[in-house]
């Protein structure tokens, strides 16, 4: 191997042979793949703003068949994304290994009768002819719509708006947290749901893709390519895959998303590895989700490192801060043996989020002059006790296995005095509300920020009506706990935060109605959640 090579992890991705992708992908997970509808014609129906007849998408030659995204917005615009794909079966996506010109075009108005801004940029194949333009010069709190062109192509239209000027009076902000949707779990209905709702902007907390192979899933569901994934190629095709659903091109193109990664991203309960097989994985893996993220160029990966925590404002309101609990942890505590007798995930320089990363928050949640500091965060914060049995048993792979971080978080916030923390968390395919304890040992201590967990879209099937009862006995300090899938939907307030829990009775078919099992609320610095009855 030239020296080159190992300093460049990547550099010899273009060459993989697709051949392990053909041994391992059968006829009946083709016909499966297509014969559910993955590139069903219904995507551009299905999209409230789109512009485009559904013959298109039959057309072989029709090049975005993965719809457009926005995200990432600030006072003055966003980031606007597609990619060029014409065959989601192929690690090409059957374009040419060659540049191909894409124009893109942002309009006050739904049928671009008013267009503000236009440009053209070149695809490169080593980004998988995947186009992020950073808009600017956009107004502030206004929404725009926008579409990319090739020369025979339109693609969908797609709607987003920009953030308040920083410092400006807000008085209410709408938006959702989503995680974990797996695509053999069952159908993205709560997606259907979710793009009749009125919302400023998306958060997704991670586990947008799942990466193992799995069995077949519900409506005889594969994972495509049907095999592990570890090379760039077979994230690519994932991914693909994933974004060909109707429903989740339908609420991309509705609102801006705010996105960060879990571990399905890259390998489930990552995190510490130092190894080069481990490394190199890392690395496509980050690459796949660039190239199919609404991100800035910002977050372009060096190899086996991406820049995914950042900050997010909007006016007077509310800082969001997008962490990174996965690149930058150490190693699983005690061999991630989930007993609280695993003294390991005590030890002081122990980190969920790395010296650097650390740093950068705890000085955010200092300096903030917003009314709220919101933490968009991948897994549970909260210690919970989920006793199964003889001995206590504690997430290694959550905060829990993470303690000294934890503790340092809440001597932050405790020594500072900083008001309305709330915790936003995926992963764990359950709704919770949780305060968080100065001491959780000590169900009377002060509660010094609250949780608001958001379930799964799909992942771990239907969930169960009844859930919550025992560890709730076991926790105090959890208000709320349930099974179902869906999302919380959000409405932020100078006085207060209300998180409704929007859920489905089930997703292993089509057509589930969605209601609002529960509500809580948050005062204005009167830390602790409320049920709305």
């Amino acid at each position: 191997m030239k020296k080159e090579d190992k300093k460049h992890p990547l550099v010899n991705y273009k060459n993989l042979i697709t051949r392990r992708y053909f041994l391992n992908i059968s006829t009946k997970g083709i016909g499966l793949l297509f014969g559910a509808g993955l590139l069903g014609t219904s995507i551009l129906k299905a999209t409230p703003f789109a512009s485009l007849e559904n013959k298109l998408l039959k057309n072989n030659e029709y090049p975005f068949k993965l719809g457009v995204a926005s995200g990432d917005p600030e006072e003055d615009g966003f980031v606007i994304w597609t990619r060029l794909i014409k065959d989601v079966r192929l690690p090409n996506g059957a374009i040419p290994d060659n540049s191909q010109l894409v124009n893109w075009e942002i309009a006050t108005d739904e049928s671009f009768s008013n267009i503000v801004q236009s440009g053209k940029t070149n695809t490169n194949p080593f980004w998988a002819h995947s186009v992020h333009i950073e808009v600017n010069g956009l107004e502030p709190s206004s929404y725009y719509y926008y579409r990319f062109k090739t020369k025979s192509f339109d693609s969908p239209v797609g709607k987003s708006k920009t953030t308040p000027v920083s410092n400006d009076k807000l008085d209410k902000l709408n938006f959702a947290i989503l995680s974990c949707q797996s695509y053999l779990g069952g159908y993205y209905t709560a997606h259907e749901h979710l793009a009749e709702e009125n919302l400023d902007v998306v958060l997704f907390l991670g586990d947008y893709i799942y990466e193992f192979k799995g069995n077949e899933g519900v409506g005889g569901r594969i994972h495509h390519p049907h095999i592990l994934l570890e090379t760039l190629e077979d994230y690519r095709l994932r991914y693909a895959q994933y974004k060909s659903d109707p429903s989740l091109q339908n609420i991309h193109a509705a609102f801006p998303w705010l996105v960060t990664f879990d571990d399905h991203e890259v390998r489930n309960n990552w995190g510490g590895e130092n190894d080069e097989k481990s490394l190199n994985r890392q690395a496509a893996a980050f690459k796949a989700y660039y190239e199919h993220m609404p991100v800035r160029k910002s977050a372009i990966p060096n190899d086996y490192h991406i820049q995914i925590y950042r900050k997010c404002s909007y006016g007077d309101l509310v800082d969001f801060n997008i962490l990174d609990t996965r690149q930058f942890r150490s190693k699983p505590a005690c061999g991630s043996n989930q007993t609280e007798n695993c003294q390991d995930r005590n030890d002081p320089f122990r980190t969920i989020f790395g010296e650097q990363q650390e740093e950068w928050l705890f000085n955010n949640l200092k300096t903030s002059t917003k009314r709220w500091n919101i933490l968009a965060n991948q897994v549970l914060m909260a210690y919970i006790d989920n006793q199964q049995g003889p001995g206590t048993k504690v997430g290694i792979d959550k905060w829990d296995g993470f303690v000294s971080s934890r503790d340092r978080l809440f001597s932050t916030i405790i020594e500072n005095n900083i008001k309305n923390v709330v915790v936003l968390t995926g992963d764990s395919h359950k709704n919770w509300v949780i305060d968080l304890k100065e001491d959780f040992n000590q169900p009377q201590s002060r509660t010094i920020a609250t949780e608001f967990g958001g379930t799964s879209l799909t992942s771990g099937g239907n969930g169960t009506k009844k859930y919550g009862g025992d560890i709730m006995a076991e926790n105090p300090h959890i208000k709320y706990a349930s099974n179902r899938r869906g999302y919380v939907k959000c409405t932020l307030t100078p006085e207060r935060m209300q998180a409704d829990f929007r859920t489905v009775e089930y997703v292993d078919r089509k057509g589930a109605p969605i209601s609002t099992e529960a509500s809580f609320y948050v005062k204005n610095n009167e830390p602790g959640a409320i049920r709305l009855s």
